[in-house]
């Protein structure tokens, strides 16, 4: 089918009353102010909705789409100085471009000073801007609007905007989503004026995702943070805080004392759980100061954690917990801080309860320091919704202790149960020193990545890894000691599990170092430095040794000819979360092969910015004096996926028989292994039984 002929179908298809599900997450309002010297300044002011973003003009090549802020005027003007920009900005390294990239979040303001060539006539001033937008998920399809304001300068040299032109609505757009006739709610109009076909008796078929052959499949879902991920790893640091040194011969005294200290049984075991509370409300408070900077610097901990200095200096600060816990110095709070807090407890009542509660976290804090600069350190590197991950983990690790706590007062006896203090508390201390060195590579590596020196390659990450753990492996054996350690420790049956464990972590490890035609270690992605930063990495031509068609209807060609369906794979250049799904998911060994026998792939890049032949540019009138450009070939492939499948955004795939019928409902975003596994073999075991 010819360029035109689907161009044709695509229009009008728009029409037929299908539910919409393209987004529209940026609004754009446009104004020019005048400035002193006869100047101006034309503002674009983004407004962005919560979890996506647009990228800066600012980015390295082969990444994201930059945002591009054009300004002309047939009155003639001359342009400023360049393109400002002001906004919540955030500055990262992403792993899948293996680039730092810059976004803005929110709002975001693109400035253009200029001035009037001719400053006695009226000028009307066009604006064009060209963005993409993105979240975690997916990114749509890059957008280029146009917006007018026409400034009438007067003898004071002030200018006069025209009252028509105030409300500076879009006069085209680059994508259906500013359309009027895609409005926000999600549902196509049908007041726009149809679109004339000159020719006739064209026969076509329709792409019909809303009915199709089957509904196996899964819907992808919206990737939130997960917090309570963070409350259980909270949780399970307290646990393991709770068996240290500092902590644990403190359970026995502290209970004792509420059971036993008073009279009324009732009112000590009520009194220990307000201990409890205590103690966990005081864990939720550490967290507050960072909701604080984040209202005060919202982007101060992005800049943490793509910051070359602050993540040398997390390492360094990780190997001085390491040693710590080896034995070597013991990391403490100022003494006057325990001191004023024991001498408050004097207070009696719930305030002496609480400062009780306070001068255990204060005297703890050997111990459970490290623990919670894990937690703070791996939170800071790896969300963006820092505060409130960090309010979690820390409202877990507070209540880990009030459990052990709370139950330990309400079954006294429990106490008799407890192992005795002795030589195993050190050595949880020790295997936890061998855990912070290699949790502090991970910061050395992003410093490295970041720096973009990648000295700290893949393989060599991993033989350290392998050290520590051979270190570790060593120590609970027996063949290592550190100073607390008993001249001749007993290794007990559980330091021997934990042996075994740690050398199945190092024969895990192993495979890491060796050529493999498929990424391995995928648990660790993420920790690890990516895999193109690696002694052993080749550029492959094509994708995992893929090669696939970059035309539909090429592809829906060689379907019929292999009888195979077609799985269209709508991506970017630019699109980070369809590199992840490439490496991440498409190359797992139960991906792979589906992908490479079962299916013929179409990879249809929507910000292909190549231009069309000029026979095949053309221009659509959508009604209400809007047009749909189309000019290059992103701009065919992304109009294609709107018009056929109501959809904008990137990854988005659709299986399609080969006689151009959907299979099954398609998905979008990225997503786990699991679900894009089932989206396809349901959908090929229901092509192979039904062709």
């Amino acid at each position: 089918m010819k360029f035109k002929n689907w161009l044709i179908l695509a229009v009008l298809f728009l029409f037929q009353g299908i539910t919409a599900q393209i987004k529209d997450p940026v609004k754009f309002k446009y104004n020019i102010n005048s400035l002193p010297n006869n100047e101006y300044e034309a503002v674009l002011t983004a407004t962005i909705e919560k979890n996506w973003h647009i990228y800066s003009k600012d980015l390295p090549p082969d990444s994201g789409i930059p945002t591009e802020m054009l300004l002309s005027s047939k009155e003639g003007i001359q342009l400023i100085g360049g393109v400002t920009e002001v906004g919540k900005k955030h500055d990262e390294f992403s792993e899948a471009f293996g680039a730092q990239i810059v976004y803005y979040s929110d709002l975001v303001l693109f400035k253009q000073k200029f001035k009037l060539k001719n400053n006695a006539k009226p000028a009307t001033v066009t604006a064009e801007i060209t963005y993409q937008t993105c979240n975690d998920r997916v990114c749509l399809a890059p957008n280029t609007l146009e917006f007018e304001q026409k400034i009438t300068p007067t003898a004071t040299g002030v200018a006069v905007v025209s009252p028509e032109e105030s409300a500076a609505e879009p006069t085209s757009t680059e994508t259906a989503t500013e359309m009027d006739s895609l409005p926000a709610t999600g549902e196509v109009a049908t007041t726009v004026s149809p679109i004339k076909v000159e020719q006739e008796g064209l026969k076509v078929t329709s792409l019909d995702f809303k009915n199709p052959m089957t509904d196996c499949g899964v819907e992808a879902q919206e990737n939130n943070e997960n917090f309570w991920t963070y409350l259980l790893l909270g949780f399970f640091g307290g646990l393991i805080a709770l068996l240290t040194p500092c902590v644990f011969p403190m359970i026995p005294l502290t209970v004792s004392f509420f059971t036993k200290g008073s009279k009324d049984k009732a009112k000590g075991k009520r009194d220990a759980f307000i201990y409890g509370f205590f103690i966990l409300l005081i864990f939720v408070l550490l967290s507050v100061p960072f909701h604080i900077i984040d209202g005060i610097a919202g982007n101060i901990f992005n800049q943490i954690s793509t910051s070359v200095w602050l993540n040398v200096a997390f390492f360094i600060i990780f190997l001085f917990f390491a040693g710590s816990f080896f034995g070597y110095y013991d990391i403490t709070l100022p003494s006057s801080i325990a001191n004023k807090s024991s001498k408050a407890e004097d207070a009696g009542g719930i305030v002496g309860i609480f400062f009780m509660a306070l001068t255990l976290v204060i005297v703890s804090f050997s111990c459970t320091g490290p623990i919670l600069g894990s937690l703070l350190g791996s939170a800071v590197t790896g969300s963006a919704n820092i505060p409130m991950l960090l309010t979690f983990a820390l409202a877990g690790f507070g209540l880990s202790w009030a459990i052990v706590f709370g139950l330990l007062a309400l079954f006294p006896q429990a106490l008799q149960s407890l192992p005795k203090s002795g030589g195993w508390m050190n050595t949880v201390k020790v295997v936890l020193g061998f855990i912070e060195l290699g949790l502090a590579l991970k910061f050395l590596s992003k410093a490295d990545l970041v720096s973009k020196t990648f000295f700290l390659k893949r393989e060599l990450f991993i033989v350290i890894w392998i050290l520590i753990a051979i270190g570790l492996v060593l120590y609970l054996f027996g063949k290592i000691r550190f100073p607390h350690d008993d001249k001749k420790p007993k290794i007990s049956l559980t330091r021997k599990i934990i042996g075994f464990l740690g050398i199945g972590f190092i024969v895990y490890l192993i495979q890491g170092l060796f050529p493999a035609e498929r990424p391995t270690l995928q648990h660790l992605s993420g920790i690890l430095p990516p895999i193109n930063v690696s002694y052993l990495h080749k550029e492959e031509d094509g994708i995992l040794g893929m090669h696939p068609s970059h035309d539909y209807f090429e592809a829906i060609e060689i379907a019929k000819k292999e009888n195979k369906p077609l799985l269209i794979d709508f991506t970017g250049y630019g699109c980070e979360n369809c590199r992840k799904m490439e490496e991440f998911v498409w190359s797992e060994p139960d991906i792979l092969p589906i992908l490479q026998n079962e299916v013929v792939l179409a990879s249809l890049y929507i910000d292909d910015k190549e231009a069309l032949p000029e026979s095949e540019q053309t221009s659509i009138d959508m009604g209400n004096g809007q047009k749909k450009k189309i000019k290059t070939i992103g701009d065919k492939w992304s109009l294609f996926q709107q018009i056929n499948f109501n959809n904008n955004s990137q990854p988005h795939y659709v299986l399609v028989s080969p006689d151009g019928k959907v299979i099954n409902t398609p998905v979008s975003g990225y997503m786990p292994k699991e679900d894009f596994k089932a989206f396809l073999t349901c959908g090929i075991e229901y092509f192979k039984k039904n062709k």
